[in-house]
């Protein structure tokens, strides 16, 4: 028997896979050489990027909120998954606090929140035995600002950059870096999906007079796979705005 000294390839686990940020992530991943394990909630999504993805990459539908489905994620990866990529999110209509109910906080934070820490959890056993691992969870804007969505979401976000610094902290010396991407909205569409006419009518002008040129997927899911690779070994704790100046206002 021959023996090879060739290191297998890194897993990358990336939700939201099916459209978006998290599809050109999914791609961006597999275009290095990862392994790539997608979740997204739509089965017709995830067929079409399995097809585009190719051989020796895992799909798996579900709802992430649902235990079941990290489950599933964890028995797909092998046991294995080098890379965390949380991308899945939900937005919250733009209400603000007096108008939000509590299911549609709770489907936030469920979803923005909740399911990035389980799958953390998850993965983070595996990562500690081998000594490295990259978390990267997608925030927002919101995530730095009060005034770019609704109560919920922006609430969610900031949680959730919080919980990455957090972790950040305790598994660093362990060798795992867990860093947040914030990117800026899209251009298109922002008044239209303002459930709230407060939030019309107070943050719709405002947004629109600040909203710098959108980017693309494709841009962001290269931006991913950066804080994911060796070259940023020693980028920890850190939330990278890529918002084409819009924290900057």
């Amino acid at each position: 028997m021959t023996e090879t000294n060739e290191t297998p390839a890194r897993s990358a686990l990336v939700t939201g896979a099916g459209s978006g940020i998290g599809r050109a992530t999914a791609l961006a991943f597999a275009a290095t050489g990862a392994r790539v394990i997608a979740s997204d909630i739509d089965p017709a999504r995830l067929e079409s990027l399995n097809d585009e993805l190719g051989e020796g990459h895992v799909t798996v539908a579900g709802d992430i909120t649902d235990p079941a489905t990290i489950e599933k994620l964890g028995l797909a990866a092998g046991g294995r998954v080098d890379i965390l990529a949380n991308v899945a999110g939900i937005m919250d209509r733009f209400l603000p606090v007096g108008e939000m109910d509590d299911a549609l906080w709770q489907k936030v934070f469920d979803v923005n929140v909740t399911a990035p820490m389980r799958l953390m959890r998850a993965v983070l056993p595996g990562m500690v035995d081998a000594g490295e691992g990259a978390i990267v969870n997608v925030a927002s804007a919101a995530a730095l600002h009060g005034g770019r969505a609704g109560a919920a979401y922006t609430a969610s976000k900031h949680a959730l950059i919080g919980l990455t610094r957090n972790t950040a902290v305790f598994y660093g010396p362990q060798g795992i870096r867990a860093n947040v991407i914030a990117p800026g909205p899209v251009a298109t569409g922002i008044e239209g999906g303002m459930a709230s006419h407060l939030a019309a009518q107070r943050m719709g002008p405002l947004l629109k007079s600040m909203l710098p040129p959108p980017t693309t997927p494709d841009v962001l899911a290269e931006q991913i796979v950066w804080l994911a690779s060796e070259t940023a070994t020693n980028i920890n704790g850190a939330v990278l705005s890529s918002d084409g100046g819009w924290a900057a206002i």
